[in-house]
């Protein structure tokens, strides 16, 4: 990249996001842009977070360690693990993220809820949905949603925020916002379920989809490349 492309491409994505929800009849505070980092360096993340960026996703484990701990000076990172969750590694995930946008199994939650630390906030978790039926995604079907949410919201440390889900990919806008329609209808019937939790989020919408996303009420839209150029 360039000296002005990560901020430039930067103001564009939160430009991208702001006629999104402009267009959705949505406030510009209802959708929070969450900067995918995976695989960029640790000074592309500093650079990020001197022109207002805040919340990164990642996806590795290792190499957010990695990147955590060279930007330990900066006040203010949110970070969010995004990637698939193995068991042998879910005590750094409770002990060093604020959220989880990955967890479609009770055993991963368990260990999330044991392994967070008593002095930090409880670990906010989305449950990753497999929206589409792909044989090749993560995730819990929808109708073994609703039962995973209530075991998974009574667990302590943890905080159940909403749901995720990565849609199989469509070409057009209509297409695109079926599954996410599904999504958030999803939400709404855990909502009804679980009046306690705090179900406010829907983590959806990537660099294809996002407008069909803010359409249908996603409240973190994650973007990769259009932030920070071709996976290196």
């Amino acid at each position: 990249m360039t000296d002005n492309a990560l901020p430039e491409s930067l103001a564009s994505a939160r430009e991208r996001l702001r006629r999104a929800l402009e267009d959705a009849g949505r406030s510009p505070t209802s959708a929070t842009l969450l900067a995918v980092s995976k695989t960029k360096p640790a000074e592309m993340l500093r650079e990020a977070w001197q022109h207002g960026q805040r919340e990164f996703g990642e996806n590795y484990l290792q190499e957010a360690l990695d990147k955590q701990a060279a930007l330990e000076d900066l006040d203010g990172i949110v970070w969010h693990f995004i990637g698939p969750l193995q068991s042998n590694k879910t005590r750094a995930v409770a002990e060093q993220f604020a959220w989880v946008h990955s967890v479609d199994r009770l055993k991963i939650a368990k260990r999330l809820s044991e392994q967070r630390p008593a002095a930090l906030p409880p670990l906010n978790v989305c449950l990753q949905v497999n929206i589409s039926r792909e044989a090749t995604k993560s995730g819990v079907l929808p109708e073994g949603t609703l039962a995973l949410a209530q075991e998974i919201a009574a667990l302590p440390g943890l905080a159940l925020r909403g749901l995720m889900a990565i849609p199989a990919p469509t070409e057009t806008l209509e297409a695109q916002r079926q599954p996410l329609a599904a999504l958030r209808q999803l939400l709404e019937e855990l909502q009804a379920a679980l009046p306690e939790a705090p179900l406010d989020t829907l983590s959806m919408g990537m660099s294809d989809d996002l407008e069909a996303a803010v359409l249908e009420g996603a409240t973190l839209v994650r973007l990769g490349t259009a932030i920070f150029g071709a996976r290196g």
